[in-house]
């Protein structure tokens, strides 16, 4: 099948974006500024984002809220309209279909998001367990998906929508936010652990709102910035990524999501499988490197001779300005500094375990 151009396709071929195919769809890795410097700037400015290949999925309808959570591992019985919250989706056997938000309107109606590359077997694992009085729909080719992301992302976004539009606190979001005369959802969410805002609205209006935040935030530093900065700001921030930290052989209690898997609901898909696994026999961590290279994604773990585990996710964090991973490691591994190493292309290199996130801006100030 021809990979899919988002409505914003030719505003990256117009800024120089480097297109390439990422979840079916076409897409820029980087533009012109490349990776590390888009990756600065939404660090310390800002920076704008085409996440338009995400997939938007409605349940509808007097049974919506028990359908969420007999699908979802996290509680969605008290939320309030505008509310975000974010669930992992997981298969019986307890491991992960995906990671998803999941967006109130009202009581009857909520607003799905899930990733690009999962949205079909999403959208036909939601329908296929469907129960009760409800209705699922993809509406996915309806929307454009927009993130602005960074510290000035609120004073970029305050020249095209009045107070009442934005969203104040984070994860909630407005369903009749009007930026720039354009209708949309504007939702205080994001990826890439900074302050930001992601705004779904009509296909067809997505390269105009494009247009018109490049416009405002250029005094503020906004550039458009490709799936190289959102890669490596997600990684920097400690986010899972589907199919690396997460997947159908990797749980989300494995993951250290556990916060969100609420084994005290009286049923969900995969709970009983679950609650069996306990604390599992692996578990998320994340690793400084300490020796001389970069570890990438699937790389063998040892401590000494013995294999205790494999790397998800790695790459120089620009910002910290050293190399990090995230790895799935043995539970029982002590980890005791300076015994751990990772084989890389043949040699080994050495890494510690560290706290994550590996940033926080709650901890830059």
């Amino acid at each position: 099948m021809e990979p899919i151009r988002t409505p914003l396709y030719d505003e990256h071929v117009r800024c120089g974006g480097k297109i390439v195919e990422f979840g079916g769809y076409l897409l820029p890795v980087q533009y012109e500024t490349g990776v590390i410097q888009e990756h600065m700037a939404v660090r310390n400015a800002c920076g704008l984002f085409d996440v338009s290949h995400m997939g938007e999925i409605l349940v509808q309808g007097p049974d919506a809220l028990k359908n969420l959570n007999h699908l979802l591992t996290n509680d969605y019985t008290v939320m309030q309209d505008g509310q975000a919250r974010y669930s992992p989706m997981c298969y019986e056997d307890g491991g992960t279909v995906d990671d998803l938000i999941v967006y109130k309107v009202h009581d009857e109606d909520y607003f799905v998001v899930v990733n690009a590359s999962n949205k079909d077997k999403d959208f036909q694992w939601m329908k296929e367990h469907c129960i009760g009085d409800a209705v699922i729909r993809d509406v996915s080719s309806e929307y454009g998906q927009i993130a602005l992301q960074g510290p000035k992302a609120e004073e970029i976004l305050r020249k095209l929508t009045p107070e009442e539009c934005v969203p104040g606190k984070y994860y909630t979001a407005r369903f009749d936010a009007v930026v720039g005369g354009i209708p949309c959802i504007l939702s205080r969410t994001g990826y890439t652990g900074e302050n930001g805002f992601e705004l779904y609205l009509p296909a067809a209006e997505t390269a105009r709102m494009w247009r018109m935040l490049l416009d405002a935030g250029q005094q503020y530093g906004l550039i458009p910035c490709g799936l190289g900065a959102r890669d490596t700001l997600r990684l920097e921030a400690s986010m899972p990524l589907y199919g690396h930290e997460l997947s159908e052989k990797i749980s989300p209690v494995e993951s250290g999501l556990g916060m969100f898997v609420k084994l005290n609901k009286p049923e969900f898909i995969g709970h009983d499988a679950l609650a069996a696994a306990g604390q599992g026999k692996r578990r998320r961590v994340g690793l400084k490197v300490t020796g001389k290279g970069i570890v990438r994604e699937h790389q063998e773990i040892y401590q000494g001779d013995r294999l205790v585990g494999m790397t998800t996710s790695g790459t120089f964090a620009p910002y910290l300005g050293f190399p990090v991973a995230m790895a799935l490691l043995d539970r029982e591994t002590e980890e005791i500094p300076g015994t751990l190493e990772v084989a890389v292309r043949g040699r080994r290199v050495a890494v510690e375990t560290v706290p994550m996130p590996f940033y926080s801006r709650k901890r830059r100030g």
